[in-house]
């Protein structure tokens, strides 16, 4: 338990480091252990955004962290309610946003205080109406029981350390009929006892992710059915030499069956 309070404490600060960035010029990636890197835009589109994607965007939520873009895959409707898991500077929850309409809505939650005041200022300031910021963590989501249609979520499931739990609490907030759609990195066998213990490594998205098999088997023990793999290929991102083709990014799709 001590263990894990470590873990959330040390990508706390990291995050909230990466929140109080100017991120214009200098890309503070969740993959990477590097400070500085190439511009965010350049790196997101890496990541499976599009230019019209960045375009459409504030720029202020566009900070270059992820593995995937989770929104293009999730086939949004109009009307629809979002929850996006981990949310950072709020750009998949702007991306929701404008395929949910004016009808929809979109909530976006995450542990770092200084995520949420940067989200929440730009939604302000560029005149979102139909999107939210809540504090909080993905293990005990501050969302009421059956009240999403969809859930996306971009490498963050991987920073919690118990991800079984963050599958169940995604589960009871989803309404009956709703889908999972989330971008994360798994593992292709067993990392290095070096890299699973290192804090760092955890808030690089390396140290916390799971087998690709177990991260499918906790999905399913939570509950969700019809679950997919969508797209996956190996990551490459500033991955050290001694993990490549160990580091794989996965967009899954699983279903709350009514």
């Amino acid at each position: 338990m001590m263990e894990n309070k470590k873990v959330k404490e040390h990508v706390k600060k990291r995050y909230g480091e990466i929140a109080k960035t100017d991120c214009s010029s200098c890309s503070l990636s969740c993959c990477s252990s590097s400070s500085c890197g190439p511009p965010p835009q350049y790196v997101s589109w890496k990541l499976g955004y599009s230019p019209g994607d960045i375009e459409s965007v504030p720029e202020e939520s566009v900070l270059g962290l992820g593995c995937g873009n989770p929104v293009a895959l999730a086939s949004l409707k109009e009307g629809e309610t979002v929850l996006d898991l981990g949310s950072g500077g709020g750009i998949d929850v702007f991306l929701a946003s404008k395929k949910v309409g004016p009808s929809g809505r979109v909530i976006g939650v995450d542990m770092t205080e200084e995520m949420v005041e940067r989200a929440k200022a730009t939604a302000l300031k560029h005149s979102y109406t139909n999107v939210e910021f809540r504090l909080g963590e993905i293990e005990a989501l501050p969302v009421e029981d059956e009240s999403v249609d969809v859930i996306i979520s971009n490498c963050v499931i991987n920073l919690a350390p118990d991800k079984l739990r963050v599958f169940q609490e995604a589960y009871r907030v989803l309404k009956s009929g709703g889908r999972l759609m989330v971008s994360d990195l798994v593992t292709e066998g067993a990392l290095p006892e070096e890299v699973r213990k290192s804090f760092d490594a955890w808030a690089e998205c390396i140290a916390g992710a799971l087998e690709k098999s177990d991260y499918l088997e906790k999905i399913a023990t939570a509950g969700f059915t019809n679950i997919k793999i969508i797209s996956q290929r190996p990551y490459t991102i500033d991955v050290s030499p001694e993990l490549r083709g160990k580091i794989t990014s996965i967009q899954v799709e699983a279903r709350k069956n009514p």
